[in-house]
């Protein structure tokens, strides 16, 4: 593609930042007895998880999750390993510092990561959920259907969509993902694996306007 094409139009670009804003919860991030680093592509996670942890928002965090075939690249020792190198690189202690390294889908974070701290001792009455940005509604979805009787807070990095879209490179795989995690939000509580969120109508049109445009590469089951 040519440096000054754009991969999307900019009725695409309205559309995708419209379910972007509606992934985001919003939460006002206070202090937690622990937190959790969902794995996937984005470095960005350990980046925010440095930051906050520096404001004394939580005592310790794993970091989740093994590979899958969009990190398996890109991470080669895993997710988690990743996230833990570039956590220390930015200051992070070692010792506040947990991994959970087999994780393959956001339930296996919640469940596996929940493990780990237990092993570890830590009591866990509030949890803050590190995430892409675009991740924040599905994880908060996800653990309050699998870890019920824990306070949940999400946070990510704080970036503008198109800031995001400039921090990932590839506009184009940021919108199915932003279509796949939509379509999660809505299917998973049917499946049992999340609670139900409410999708506003403006959302779903959007969603099924880029489905038709062909922003159906991370659909489940793709």
């Amino acid at each position: 593609m040519d440096p000054g094409q754009k991969a999307i139009t900019d009725a695409q670009w309205n559309d995708a930042n419209l379910i972007w804003q509606y992934h985001r919860m919003g939460h006002e991030v206070r202090p937690c007895s622990a937190a959790i680093g969902l794995g996937s592509h984005d470095l960005g996670v350990a980046k925010a998880a440095a930051a906050l942890y520096r404001t004394g928002l939580f005592p310790v965090i794993v970091f989740s999750g093994g590979n899958s075939p969009t990190t398996a690249s890109r991470f080669p020792r895993g997710e988690a390993v990743h996230y833990r190198e570039h956590a220390l690189d930015l200051g992070m202690p070692d010792g506040a510092i947990l991994l959970e390294t087999g994780a393959r889908n956001t339930g296996q974070n919640i469940t596996h990561s929940r493990e780990v701290l237990g092993a570890a001792g830590v009591v866990v009455d509030s949890l803050l959920l590190i995430s892409k940005p675009y991740m924040e509604r599905r994880s908060y979805a996800t653990c309050r259907k699998l870890w019920p009787d824990v306070d949940v807070i999400c946070a990510s990095e704080p970036l503008a969509f198109d800031d995001y879209l400039k921090s990932i490179g590839d506009e184009k795989l940021v919108v199915d993902m932003l279509v796949g995690d939509l379509q999660r939000v809505i299917e998973y509580p049917g499946l049992g694996f999340a609670v139900r969120q409410d999708v506003p109508g403006d959302v779903q049109d959007a969603y099924e306007r880029l489905l038709r445009s062909g922003f159906d590469n991370r659909l489940i089951g793709a």
